[in-house]
């Protein structure tokens, strides 16, 4: 009997992947907003669109929290899988 149970795991590897690529790519907006030095004509620009930087950096947030998780699930269904492929093992072997 041929056991071929690796695209849950490989499903579970393409979810942490995407997650962490979800969270590189959050992190790295935060960041290149919290590093730019706005000149003084920027500021006052800056200053009138703060309400929407703030829901820039909230939305970010909520991008890292949910690349998070999907890092976690993934996690899980990977390790479901593979333990699911050694119970099969072992009832077969």
């Amino acid at each position: 009997m041929e056991i071929s149970g690796s695209s849950a795991f490989y499903s579970g590897l393409s979810a942490i992947q995407s997650g962490q690529n979800r969270v590189d790519q959050a992190a790295g907006k935060i960041a290149s907003v919290a590093t730019s030095q706005p000149s003084d004509a920027q500021n006052d620009r800056l200053r009138a669109a703060d309400r929407s930087q703030q829901s820039n950096s909230a939305s970010n947030m909520v991008e890292m929290a949910e690349g998070k998780f999907q890092v976690e699930l993934g996690a899980k269904v990977a390790k479901a899988s593979d333990e699911m492929l050694g119970t099969l093992i072992d009832t077969y072997a």
